[in-house]
C-alpha cells in the first residue's frame, strides 16, 4: 500500500467511521441524494484524477469555497456581522459621539432600509473603529469568547453547529483526492481562521478573506500587532478573484458559492482551460433551513443563478440533493 492508499484510507475511517466507499476509493457522500448534482460532483472528480484527457496534477487541483451561506448558514444575519455589531455594542460606551451617528442609529435599530439609502462605507467605518485598537491576540480571544456563548436564533444553537454536513463531506471527499480547498470569503480572515479548521478541515493559512489594516509596534519591549480600523482589503465580488490570484497564484478548477458576491469567483474559474467545475447552493428548504434567492437583502442569489441556468453550472437544491443539512438533524 503507497502512501496516497494510507492517507486515503485514514481519512475515510476518521472523518466517517464507515468506509463509504465512492468509485473512486474515497470517502463517499452519504448526506446527499442520489441525484444529478452528486453525479456531476463524483464524475467531475473521477475524471480529473484519471490519467486521460481530462486528467489534472494533484498541485493544480485547486477548490475555492465561499464561506456564509455555501459552508455554514447566513441567515437571518451574517454571523461575522452579528459579532461585530455586538463588538460595536459593548465599544458604544466609550464613544458617546455614536449616539448622533446615522449608521450607529440605523444598526442599533436595525433599520435596513436605513442602511441600504447609506450604503457599506459609513457602516464599515464604523464598525472598523468598534473592532479595532487591540492586539490581533486580543481580537482572537473576544472571537472564540463570543462563538462559545452565542446562539443562532432560529436554533438555539452555538454559530459553529451551523455548518452544513454535505459540505462538510464534500470537503472531505475532494481532499481525499489530493485536491487543496480553500475558503474565499467576503468575511474577514481574523473571524474565519479561529473555528474553520476544526470546523471544516481547512488550516488558518488556506483562509483568504476580507482584512482590517494591521500595524506593527513594540510595546513594553514585546513586538505586537494591532487592529487598526481602515480596511485593506475587501473579498467579496471582484475582489474574490483578486484575492485568489495574491493569495494561492493558481486558478481553482472547482468553485462554489450560493450568491451574487460568488458571481465573479465563479466566472473566473470556469475560463480557464480543461475540465471545470462551478457549483451553486440554492436556498430552497425552509422547513430545515431558509428559502430565498433574488430578493434577499442577504446572499441574494440573482445574475448568478441566471447565469448556472446559462452555464449548466450545478445548482444544488438544499431541498431536493440534501439528506440533512446540519449534523444535529434525527
Amino acid at each position: 500500500m503507497d502512501r496516497r492508499e494510507i492517507v486515503k484510507l485514514f481519512a475515510a475511517t476518521c472523518l466517517w467511521g464507515v468506509a463509504a466507499i465512492a468509485p473512486a476509493q474515497v470517502p463517499g457522500l452519504p448526506s446527499w441524494n442520489d441525484g444529478a448534482a452528486k453525479s456531476r460532483i463524483i464524475e467531475f472528480v473521477g475524471a480529473v484524477t484519471t490519467p486521460g484527457k481530462d486528467f489534472v496534477s494533484p498541485g493544480d487541483r485547486i477548490a475555492v469555497f465561499d464561506n456564509d451561506g455555501t459552508l455554514w448558514a447566513e441567515q437571518p444575519l451574517y454571523f461575522q456581522f452579528q459579532f461585530m455589531l455586538d463588538q460595536l455594542k459593548a465599544a458604544a460606551p466609550k464613544h458617546p459621539e455614536w449616539k448622533d451617528n446615522a449608521a450607529f442609529k440605523a444598526l442599533m435599530a436595525h433599520d435596513k432600509a436605513a442602511l441600504e439609502k447609506m450604503g457599506q462605507k459609513p457602516v464599515l467605518e464604523l464598525l472598523g473603529i468598534a473592532n479595532s485598537g487591540m492586539t490581533v491576540g486580543d481580537y482572537d480571544k473576544s472571537i472564540r469568547d463570543w462563538l462559545a456563548i452565542s446562539k443562532h436564533p432560529k436554533y438555539q444553537r452555538p454559530y459553529t453547529d451551523l455548518v452544513y454536513l454535505p459540505m462538510q463531506e464534500l470537503l472531505a471527499y475532494l481532499r481525499a483526492n489530493d485536491f487543496r480547498t480553500f475558503i474565499v470569503s467576503g468575511g474577514s480572515v481574523e473571524f474565519m481562521r479561529v473555528w474553520a479548521e476544526k470546523a471544516y478541515g481547512i488550516p488558518p493559512e488556506q483562509v483568504v478573506g476580507s482584512q482590517q489594516e494591521v500595524k506593527f509596534a513594540m510595546k513594553d519591549g514585546k513586538p505586537v500587532l494591532t487592529r487598526e480600523a481602515k480596511f485593506a482589503f475587501i473579498d467579496d465580488g471582484p475582489g474574490k478573484p483578486v484575492g485568489i490570484y495574491r493569495h494561492i497564484g493558481k486558478r481553482p478548477i472547482a468553485a462554489f458559492g450560493n450568491s451574487d458576491g460568488d458571481l465573479q469567483m465563479l466566472q473566473f474559474t470556469a475560463a480557464g482551460e480543461g475540465r471545470r467545475l462551478e457549483l451553486i447552493v440554492h436556498h430552497d428548504d425552509e422547513q430545515r433551513e431558509f428559502a430565498y434567492d433574488r430578493t434577499s437583502h442577504i446572499g441574494k442569489l440573482d445574475k448568478a443563478l441566471d447565469e448556472a441556468k446559462a452555464k449548466n453550472w450545478i445548482v444544488v437544491s438544499m431541498k431536493s440533493d440534501w439528506k440533512k443539512v446540519f449534523a444535529f438533524e434525527k
